[in-house]
């Protein structure tokens, strides 16, 4: 449940100062905050901890003020980026490098380590709401590389974004009945959805991508839906993907890998992760080999080893679970069929 993080009203607005961030100083950073005078006076923020990360409910129905200087940064060098969902009224930004607005429907993220002001101006009916994130600027990194250390600002039409507030919506307004590993989890895929909005606005698009590079994609696609496929092979994917194996070679040596390397390379991956994070008793060896795409146990044991220095039995072991004793796999009818198999990448 979401918990009161402040309220002011006409009674008590000129202790907001000291009362911002919280009974214990647990949120934001230090700063200078203060409150329009008006003749309605109503702020309330309301606060939901998802671990590090702090979900906040801002209304009001005046104006509010911030600014954070060289001098705050000294005393308190607390490093949290916010992502702001305005959705009435605007956010009014300034720092060294120029003003920025962010109105109704806008997203933007700032930083805490950079000096900046910020203004939260209410509408024509005189109300402010946002949604807005705190997190800190380690975590943020890890879903969105591009430099946001001076403050970014962008129209909110990507529907990466609509979705990531829906879900941190969801998450805020939580009754309890979604455990933390769920709310961690709707918190980390919005992140990541804001991620590729960045990555996919006009400001931040790459290169745009060759016939080669798209037709890669499309043989790298297909390569992963018929990894599990004994039969893979060259012919099958240029099959697939409406070109020839001869372009499909040339493809790949742009990637400095051949057809089998790359097709190996997965399946001796998918494997030894299937290996490490799967119980003996549920799934045998043998099974594993066949779910990947090997063609028989004795293939796959060889190429496990002389890839990862340890048969599939051993690894398992070390990875802490004890290997079950052998079980069948399937009929002899199967294990025939799998001998019967194609050895185009053998």
């Amino acid at each position: 449940m979401a918990e009161t993080l402040f309220s002011f009203d006409s009674r008590n607005y000129l202790e907001c100062q000291h009362k911002f961030r919280g009974t214990r100083d647990q949120e934001y950073y230090r700063g200078d905050f203060w409150i329009e005078h008006a003749s309605n006076v109503d702020v309330r923020s309301e606060r939901k901890a998802v671990g590090p990360i702090s979900l906040i409910r801002q209304q009001s129905a005046t104006n509010l003020f911030f600014r954070r200087s060289r001098q705050h940064i000294r005393e308190d060098a607390t490093d949290l980026s916010v992502l702001w969902f305005v959705r009435r009224g605007e956010l009014a930004f300034s720092n060294q490098c120029g003003n920025k607005t962010a109105k109704s429907g806008d997203f933007a993220i700032t930083q805490s380590m950079s000096p900046f002001f910020i203004e939260c101006r209410t509408d024509n009916e005189g109300m402010h709401e946002m949604l807005h994130v705190t997190v800190p600027t380690h975590i943020l990194r890890g879903h969105i590389q591009h430099d946001f250390s001076v403050g970014l600002f962008m129209p909110a039409d990507r529907p990466e974004l609509a979705v990531a507030e829906n879900l941190l919506t969801r998450a805020f307004e939580d009754d309890g009945r979604l455990g933390e590993d769920s709310l961690r989890l709707l918190v980390d895929t919005a992140l990541g959805l804001i991620g590729n909005a960045m990555r996919a606005s006009e400001e931040l698009q790459p290169v745009r991508q060759s016939i080669a590079d798209r037709r890669l994609e499309e043989v790298l696609r297909f390569i992963e839906v018929h990894l599990s496929d004994p039969q893979l092979s060259t012919t099958m994917v240029a099959r697939g993907c409406a070109i020839s194996p001869r372009y499909i070679s040339f493809l790949l040596r742009r990637r400095e890998t051949s057809f089998s390397e790359l097709v190996w390379e997965q399946r001796l991956a998918k494997a030894k992760d299937w290996l490490a994070n799967s119980d003996p008793r549920d799934i045998s060896i043998s099974e594993i080999a066949y779910g990947v795409g090997f063609k028989s146990p004795a293939h796959f044991s060889r190429m496990f080893k002389r890839v990862f220095g340890a048969n599939p039995r051993d690894y398992r072991g070390d990875c802490g679970v004890q290997d079950a004793a052998p079980v069948p796999v399937g009929t002899p009818e199967r294990f025939a069929e799998y001998a019967a198999a194609s050895q185009l990448l053998q």
